[in-house]
């Protein structure tokens, strides 16, 4: 099975809200399923933003889910779209690089181009309420899964702890990238198509 089915399956199973649909419509107008998930770390190959998309909602299911505590519709959609600011984000460029014969030739690589820089998960955060209405846990864990990587909390900002603090949704979303970004992708190139 493809991720992107994988995706949709995840997805319809779980997400009933109502925009879902046009949600999960949109998200087909944009690259969000042939993307890239990084430039050259972890799933830094096409199909590779849906396949981590994938990896973290499955960490979250298998390391963090509680039936009496948890709501299933809250982690799809925490897992599934945590990095929905990464839909044309990405481009393709070419660079000249040597061949083991130690000849010249174009390789492509990924660069960024952000249109609409609001910022990591405050972006994600944005666009999927264009269509789905998020609660408040869904909307801090979103908007704060990159914990300390994310360059707002570099410059001394508190927001972060708060909202683990009051959020345990927040904070096992951010166990869960992490776990999928350094011990399950770390190096994949992989496509299943």
């Amino acid at each position: 099975m493809s991720y992107k089915q994988e995706f949709f399956d995840i997805y319809t199973q779980n997400i009933t809200r109502e925009g879902s649909a046009e949600l999960l419509k949109w998200l087909e107008t944009t690259d969000f399923f042939t993307a890239p998930a990084s430039t050259k770390y972890h799933c830094a190959c096409e199909n590779g933003l849906v396949q981590h998309s994938v990896s973290v909602y499955k960490v979250m299911m298998e390391k963090h889910f509680c039936e009496e505590t948890d709501n299933r519709e809250s982690f799809a959609l925490c897992g599934l779209l945590h990095d929905l600011c990464k839909a044309q984000f990405y481009k393709t460029a070419t660079r000249n690089v040597k061949n083991e014969k130690g000849q010249w030739e174009p390789v492509n690589y990924y660069t960024i181009e952000d249109i609409f820089p609001y910022g990591h998960g405050e972006k994600s955060v944005f666009l999927i309420e264009r269509f789905v209405r998020l609660k408040p846990a869904e909307a801090m864990a979103i908007r704060w899964h990159m914990g300390g990587f994310d360059e707002s909390v570099k410059g001394g900002s508190f927001g972060v702890s708060g909202a683990y603090e009051k959020y345990p949704l927040a904070v096992k979303l951010h166990l869960a990238d992490l776990e999928s970004t350094y011990l399950r992708e770390q190096g994949t190139s992989t496509v299943r198509r």
